[in-house]
């Protein structure tokens, strides 16, 4: 929802692309397949290339968007590599780290799950914690500034909850689509509601959802993978926001059209 607010959205899509070379370099590593050990790599190579977007986009000549498109084409495709040399090697125990780019929850164990739960209960608690400071740092900077806040300190903060949460689902839904779970639920949020802390709820409920639903679709058809299911259900929920939403929605937007027109016309004839 802040990444959305602060109109960096594309952000959460060049650190998703980002953590694969950082899965790859720990596995050649330590030839560890855990989610502990992979997620290590991918948080300092998406923290990397935060950081390096983050710098680039500074550069007049380049801006945001071209210093996006540069971090994450580039990561990805030495992630790619990686992997391909990998897979070449005559050894089974590399068998599953393509999962990481499409996601698949059926090979997540346990201790996956424990994990998952820990570091959510963390950004949960951050985000209760700082969401005047981080609401305050959205929506007028100069402001939060004039208030004594850090702001360096609020933007790196919001840097590395961004990059754990992306890694933490990089598993279940994969580095190609695990933007689209950043980005999406806000979006439908946004279209429900004008009060941050209504759109952070309504935001969980609709990925909760999508996550549940898109599991149960991907378990019952078989090699489906689980992380378009997943995307394609929050899809759904996007356009049915875009449609719907009461004050944002299209549908609204046109009754509340078609509604002045006719007052105009009302009042033109009347006078």
């Amino acid at each position: 929802c802040y990444t959305v607010l602060k109109k960096q959205s594309l952000l959460a899509d060049g650190i998703s692309h980002s953590a694969l070379p950082g899965v790859v370099i720990i596995f050649m590593i330590f030839n560890k397949k855990e989610l502990g050990y992979l997620l290590i790599g991918a948080i300092i190579t998406g923290s990397i290339a935060q950081a390096l977007i983050q710098k680039l986009a500074t550069e007049k000549a380049i801006g945001f968007d071209g210093s996006l498109a540069v971090i994450l084409s580039s990561f990805f495709g030495l992630g790619m590599m990686g992997l391909s040399y990998i897979q070449r090697q005559p050894t089974s125990n590399q068998a599953g780290l393509a999962r990481f780019i499409f996601g698949q929850a059926s090979t997540m164990l346990e201790r996956d799950i424990y994990l998952m739960i820990v570091v959510a209960i963390i950004v949960i608690f951050l985000t209760v914690l700082f969401r005047k400071e981080l609401m305050t740092l959205i929506f007028d900077r100069e402001y939060c500034q004039i208030l004594g806040f850090d702001v360096k300190f609020l933007d790196s903060l919001l840097s590395i909850m961004m990059v754990i949460t992306i890694m933490v689902g990089l598993q279940s839904v994969g580095v190609i689509l695990m933007s689209a779970m950043m980005i999406a639920p806000a979006c439908a949020a946004r279209q429900w509601t004008n009060h941050l802390k209504s759109m952070l709820i309504l935001a969980s409920i609709f990925g909760g959802f999508s996550g549940v639903v898109g599991t149960i679709v991907s378990s019952s058809i078989s090699k489906m993978p689980t992380g378009p299911s997943i995307v394609l259900v929050m899809g759904v929920i996007v356009m049915v926001s875009l449609l719907f939403g009461p004050d944002r929605g299209i549908v609204a937007k046109y009754l509340a059209h078609k509604k002045l027109v006719k007052e105009i016309k009302e009042y033109e004839s009347s006078n």
